[in-house]
């Protein structure tokens, strides 16, 4: 690396604070000034661990830097980070993908980078104008798609093995695909809150994103260590008041679980919001905690074009103490309830699992287990210093 192309060195010190061992967690550095001239990275020693630049609020410059370490039970490793204006000579492999494909007549399904539609567009028509129906979101293990409508579910594909496949199938897998191995939609939400869906929360039930001035979705950023996208909302009129929203969902790499943050500016300071997971169709069994965690395991028909074929999976949801009013189980739904921190921020997690899956757990019992684990690791952050 040229002396004139390095343009800052870091030291930084990555903690786990728990006797729990910890794969892929995500360090995120802020770059601030040095953003826009940023184009490598070199994490020296370590020349295995893939990093991303990311542009986060579309300016044209990188605003964060993000990698994934491996943390043996209460570890402290420390990384020297050099950035660079010099081209990256690395590519690295993806393990993590983000698109929004158009519907055409010529049946291409061009990618773009974002869509918007007015508030009084229909509902049916912009739903059917994405290829999919919305934006997709996809890591290793799973899948995810956020529809382009009032009620912006999140659908759930699962897979057979761990890779990314859904440039192939675009979440309509056919049955000579599932013969050659690959995944498929195994999600009917029906009016659940699915698998960790954002809803508003009046009479006691869940409600949707129905009277807006603007209804959005974009890819924030794609790329080998991490997928973002954003589903905002403009004038969402909730309680009486218009609030702007803005939703955004993660991936990582070697992860199967999806962080949300969703920014609300203009929200009631008693406004109440839910989200959750549903119960599955046939021999649904779950639970709900009140320190936040919830899951179900059961079987349901997602497609009924393949009504032959069922799919048993495990969901899962965790919100944290300082977002969580209280929680409530009704007749499809574990619904946690949901409340914005002082700077208008709700933040949860949900992840998945299921049969077809080869590194999930493959029994209600263990699946709940593993739930369990994957809550204390989110209750035990990793600590992390930059210098």
């Amino acid at each position: 690396m040229l002396a004139l192309s390095l343009l800052l060195s870091l030291t930084v010190t990555v903690s786990n604070p728990i006797g729990q061992e910890r794969t892929a967690v995500p360090v995120t550095i802020p770059v601030g000034k040095n953003g826009k001239e940023i184009n490598s990275v070199t994490i020296k020693g370590h020349p295995e661990i893939k990093w991303q630049l990311d542009d986060l609020n579309d300016d044209g410059h990188a605003d964060e830097l993000v990698f994934l370490v491996d943390l043996k039970p209460n570890a402290t490793e420390t990384y020297k980070i050099d950035l660079s204006s010099e081209p990256a000579d690395k590519k690295f492999e993806a393990g993590t993908y983000a698109y929004i494909r158009l519907n055409d007549k010529n049946k291409k399904h061009p990618k773009i980078q974002a869509i918007a539609f007015p508030g009084d567009a229909d509902n049916r028509q912009m739903y059917s104008s994405i290829y999919g129906h919305g934006a997709v979101l996809e890591g290793l293990y799973n899948a995810i798609r956020v529809y382009m409508d009032n009620r912006q579910s999140i659908d759930l594909y699962a897979k057979n093995t761990p890779r990314l496949e859904l440039e192939e199938t675009g979440f309509y897998t056919t049955r000579q695909q599932l013969e050659e191995g690959y995944g498929r939609d195994v999600l009917w939400a029906g009016t659940s809150v699915a698998l960790g869906s954002f809803r508003g929360y009046q009479n006691e039930t869940p409600v949707t994103i129905d009277t807006v001035t603007t209804r959005s979705q974009r890819i924030v950023t794609t790329g080998p260590v991490r997928s973002i996208i954003e589903v905002s909302d403009r004038g969402w009129i909730y309680n009486g008041k218009p609030v702007e929203m803005h939703q955004r969902y993660t991936v990582y790499d070697r992860h199967r679980d999806y962080y949300v943050e969703i920014k609300l500016t203009g929200a009631d300071d008693n406004s109440t919001f839910c989200t959750g997971v549903q119960k599955l169709a046939v021999d649904n069994q779950g639970f709900i905690t009140k320190s936040g965690l919830a899951g179900s395991w059961g079987t349901n028909t997602p497609d009924k074009n393949m009504a032959d074929i069922t799919d048993t999976i495990g969901l899962g949801v965790w919100v944290p103490g300082t977002n969580l009013k209280s929680v409530k189980e009704d007749d499809i739904n574990y619904l946690m309830l949901l409340k914005p921190d002082k700077n208008g921020i709700i933040r949860y997690s949900f992840t998945s699992g299921g049969m077809r899956d080869s590194a999930s757990p493959h029994s209600a019992d263990t699946w709940f287990d593993s739930l369990k684990s994957w809550e204390n690791l989110k209750n035990n952050p990793v600590t992390v210093k930059i210098k």
